[in-house]
């Protein structure tokens, strides 16, 4: 491993300089010659290789369901699409029956913050318990005390349903390019006081499809008008509109008094790694030199940084981890990237999506972190010393696009067993894709780890009307067991959930994991019409949400969201728990 590129900071910018930049670059496909793309770092990525875009495999041919053996058959490799094809023997309407296994539904609330993905917190104040959902623009706060009676408390923005947003105006509306992004709520000893970490990064969705194509984008994701990087607000009560903002920081920490639009990077992606103490990390591509990576609507590939919390009012930038392969312009990173299978390919992600998974917080002890770098593969970081966050072992699959790779890890688990488990998850519909295992990392020794098993693969119960998940229609794989930095009472041993699409919620047992199961399930039904815009109806289980102290999950759909309990986790409590979320230790 060239572990000697992955602290580089001091790589110059992008260059074209020896290039022609006058001269035409033109993107060929079959039958269409398109326009030169004139951003100078988007001409450099595309010179590096040549196009490998993989063809779009044929149903029937290349992959598809076979009736004999009730088994689907995954492509081996597709591009990243809108419009997947259908195939023989996949149902012809959205299946609107729900299938359990050892869980309980305690109650659906037809609440959308987003129909594309949301983050939560849950805080408890004055013996009630809150739980806040945040998609873009929108944040619902609902008093959880009684899941089986939500009630929606506050509501920034709108619902979202049917086509798209309701009509009505927007509720306690956001700031011009302010938005609610993913949040970690913890209690801050030098404050008396819940504190909560707001990330801010440039959109995924609605800005372009293809950055080769769409220099507009290009332009418009690099100069974003909002904020790129993080907030930190004083959480003086359940509503969010008496937070006290205490500090804003860009993850652009070479220019960090740049005004919002002339900020570089991606800003700071998904929930924070920050449990109320010193040191926080997050992901983060800090300019606009990390932008190799092969993904067609996103610019950047993110590492992580650490940042100095000790004072939440006056966050301190402390070091960047920057893995091989992802500085375009510096001739050691280039060629990193470019013996990477997957270079050319115009689909893979590379850099992560998430901050690091610590197994404990270091402030109490903890040492080890581990990083998913999507197509970049599995670090494991000794963060000892925050100021050189230290890559000690790193493991990598061969390639399986479109959709992403080593998104998520789990490290519940690993102080009892040594294993952690880490998964991408699919991006197109229909299966059209290569299935996404969550593998299992023996990370015993942190200097070497084995990719040792996977996970079964979710099967349908026998009173399904299909035999494979593929065939129920949308997208089929999995995304997340929750976030462990937030989740009240953290995880649970032996046993842990995983948000899985179309199959909705699965319990794996993990007791043993060289040989997990399938030890329960819910799986909900699809959206009718207009109760989800028609974009988004195959996105149907994209999170959830785990009370690991009243034993309870939260499963959000596309329409709405379940609480559930389960007797593999224990009997479930109705009341605000005696000792309050995030605890105040």
């Amino acid at each position: 491993m060239a572990t000697a590129l992955c602290a580089l900071m001091t790589a110059p910018a992008a260059q074209t300089a020896d290039k022609d930049e006058d001269k035409p670059v033109r993107y060929e496909a079959p039958g269409e010659v398109h326009a030169p793309s004139p951003d100078p770092d988007i001409r450099a990525w595309h010179d590096l290789t040549y196009d490998r875009k993989p063809p779009r495999p044929t149903p029937g041919k290349d992959y598809g369901y076979n009736p004999e053996t009730g088994v689907f058959t995954h492509p081996k490799a597709t591009p990243l699409v809108k419009d997947a094809p259908s195939f023989t023997g996949q149902l012809s309407y959205w299946d609107q029956n729900s299938y359990t296994k050892n869980v309980t539904v305690l109650g659906f609330y037809n609440e959308v913050m987003s129909a594309g993905h949301t983050w939560q917190n849950i805080v408890d104040f004055d013996g009630r318990r809150y739980m806040y959902v945040a998609g873009s623009r929108n944040l619902g706060v609902y008093d959880i005390t009684d899941p089986r009676d939500v009630k929606l408390v506050h509501l920034k923005g709108t619902h979202v349903v049917g086509e798209g947003r309701n009509k009505e105006p927007e509720v306690n509306p956001y700031a011009e390019n302010d938005m609610s992004g993913a949040m970690s709520i913890q209690w801050s000893k030098k404050l008396g006081k819940y504190v909560a970490v707001v990330s801010h990064a440039i959109p995924r969705y609605g800005i372009m499809d293809e950055k080769l194509l769409e220099p507009e984008g290009v332009e418009t994701l690099k100069h974003w008008k909002g904020l790129k990087g993080f907030q930190v607000f004083a959480v003086n009560s359940p509503n969010p509109d008496d937070w006290e903002l205490l500090a804003t920081r860009t993850t652009d920490v070479s220019h960090p008094d740049a005004p919002n639009g002339q900020q570089q990077g991606s800003g700071s992606l998904d929930v924070p790694s920050w449990f109320g103490g010193k040191y926080m990390f997050l992901s983060a591509a800090p300019d606009d030199r990390y932008m190799l990576t092969e993904f067609p609507d996103y610019l950047y590939s993110a590492g992580f940084q650490a940042w100095d919390m000790s004072d939440p009012a006056d966050p301190k930038f402390v070091s960047q981890f920057t893995a091989p392969g992802q500085i375009l312009g510096d001739p050691a990173h280039e060629e990193a990237y470019l013996m990477n299978p997957r270079a050319g390919n115009r689909t893979s992600w590379f850099g992560s999506r998430m901050p690091p998974f610590l197994v404990k917080p270091l402030e109490k002890g903890g040492k080890y972190a581990f990083g998913s770098m999507a197509s970049l593969g599995l670090y494991v970081l000794d963060l000892s010393d925050p100021k050189n966050m230290k890559p000690v072992g790193h493991v990598n699959t061969a390639p399986r696009f479109a959709g992403t790779e080593f998104d998520n890890v789990d490290v519940s688990q690993y102080e009892r067993t040594g294993y952690v488990f880490t998964n991408g998850y699919p991006m197109n519909d229909e299966c059209f894709e290569p299935y996404k295992d969550i593998w299992v990392v023996d990370a015993k020794d942190v200097k070497n780890p084995k990719i040792v098993s996977k996970f079964p693969r979710p099967t349908p119960p026998d009173e399904a009307a299909f035999t494979d998940y593929c065939q129920r229609r949308g997208s089929f794989g999995p995304k997340r067991p929750g976030y462990h930095t937030t989740q009240p009472g953290k995880w649970r041993q032996g046993i842990i959930p995983y948000a899985f699409y179309n199959a909705g919620v699965q319990f794996f047992d993990v007791s043993n994991p060289l040989d997990v199961k399938i030890a329960g399930y819910f799986v909900p039904r699809f959206p009718k019409k207009g109760e989800t815009p028609s974009y988004s109806f195959g996105n149907l289980t994209y999170g959830i949400y785990a009370e690991y102290d009243r034993n309870i999950v939260w499963v959000f759909t596309n329409n709405g969201f379940y609480a559930v309990s389960s007797p593999l986790l224990g009997e479930p409590s109705f009341e605000a728990p005696k000792k309050p979320w995030p605890p105040k230790g």
